[in-house]
């Protein structure tokens, strides 16, 4: 039998226990009731703890086999492993009938279930993030074996060269030559960024203090779907417009003013990506000024100011610590965005300051040097390593740096409130 038809046998059986369990336990709880027993829960209740108590260790058995069938190499026959699921689901079914009686809080004990699978969900959060970031480390410091961490983080010049041919015990004939410095990469970075965050946090930050303030019912309800449209629109498709049509204005904006722009221009990508991290700014924020209470706005109208004074010292103040995660987050992913760099700025690490010239960022070289047929072993391959580990330590700060900044803010305000 294959595994798919086993898995579907598993988990039909595994249906039935639950509605078994569910069944039985109420039936039971409703009859220790009947008899006039006070109970400390309600047969419901009874009823889902006896369905937890059978399909909960069941579930932990066939993941833990899982686990260690997938990632340990452990040789555990399919069958087997799913028929001893059901064989604990039995013996849980028991169990949880068992524990049907007068003196037990099935309320508190699915409540410490329910705890428990939360604190799981948070530990697979924290535990994935390690993972991730442990896996960055290890081949990043096998790069900086091979080359120096200060010349990387301080290197003016992004030429991996024909660093593939140090893996293949070759470094003689020009694997020695590889450049790998990064800063080109990161100022292409921070600069579509920069642009990206000039278009995308004015605009959204006054399209929500609009949508909250200002517009009517209706409006609201046809303008904010309409502007949250943008946030499902696929970053090819922004590739494609950003290379296509605002490339080629920017050229001819650039040109009547008497400078020289290249069609593939750091210009193009942070406008087009501003114009898609707005519904991120302009969403999160006008939740944030919704929650704003009421009763802030009308004591401050009561005290004279108008509308637009309100909105400036009173609303937008209460709410900035949200504004300023909202930023945040946008800047997060205006600095992971790849595709519209490709199709719109190039691939050339160049360290300029001017917008108008072509460069690339962070993001686009790990891509280009996990693709392809390069070597792994290679300095060129190991060198996405590297720069993703500086890129994860850029985010980090700027999270911490946002914290900081949320607390500040929190804490004038309270204070200027009491």
């Amino acid at each position: 039998m294959q595994t798919n038809q086993l898995l579907a046998l598993f988990s039909g059986a595994l249906l039935l226990l639950g509605l078994i369990a569910f069944f039985l336990g109420r039936a039971k709880a409703a009859r220790v009731r009947a008899t006039g027993t006070a109970m400390y829960a309600q047969p419901d209740q009874y009823a889902w703890f006896a369905v937890l108590a059978t399909a909960g260790p069941a579930l932990l058995v066939s993941a833990v086999g899982g686990f260690l069938l997938l990632l340990l190499g452990a040789e555990i026959p399919t069958p087997y492993l799913l028929a001893g699921s059901l064989g604990v689901a039995a013996i849980g079914l028991m169990v949880g009938m068992n524990r049907v009686h007068p003196d037990f809080h099935a309320r508190q004990a699915i409540e410490r279930v329910i705890r428990w699978i939360l604190v799981g969900a948070a530990l697979i959060s924290i535990f994935t993030t390690f993972g991730i970031l442990f896996s960055i480390v290890f081949e990043a410091l096998r790069f900086f074996q091979m080359h120096s961490f200060w010349d990387f983080i301080t290197g003016t010049v992004w030429n991996p060269g024909a660093s593939f041919l140090a893996a293949a015990g070759r470094a003689a004939e020009g694997g020695s030559a590889a450049q790998f410095g990064s800063v080109p990469l990161f100022a292409g970075t921070f600069m579509i960024t920069a642009i990206a965050m000039l278009v995308a946090i004015p605009i959204g930050l006054l399209a929500a203090i609009y949508m909250a303030e200002f517009a009517p019912r209706r409006v609201r309800t046809l303008a904010k779907p309409t502007l949250e449209v943008l946030a499902g629109i696929p970053t090819v498709v922004y590739g494609f417009f950003a290379a296509i049509t605002v490339a080629p204005i920017i050229v001819k904006v650039a040109g009547a003013l008497g400078l020289d722009a290249s069609f593939n221009n750091a210009v193009a990508p942070g406008v087009v990506m501003g114009i898609m991290i707005i519904p991120f700014i302009s969403s999160l924020s006008d939740d944030v000024i919704n929650s704003v209470p009421d009763s802030m706005r009308q004591g401050s109208l009561a005290l004279g100011m108008t509308k637009g004074e309100t909105i400036r010292d009173v609303v937008i103040p209460a709410a900035l610590p949200g504004i300023i995660s909202a930023s945040l987050l946008a800047v997060s992913r205006a600095l992971g965005e790849t595709m519209i760099v490709v199709m719109a700025a190039g691939m050339r690490p160049n360290l300029t300051a001017n917008p108008l010239e072509d460069m690339t960022t962070v993001t686009v070289r790990i891509v280009a040097a996990l693709t392809g047929d390069l070597e792994f072993e290679s300095a060129e391959t190991l060198s996405a390593f590297a720069l993703g580990l500086v890129l994860f330590g850029v985010t980090l700060s700027l999270n911490l740096v946002s914290v900081l900044m949320i607390r500040r803010f929190r804490e004038k305000y309270r204070v200027n409130n009491l």
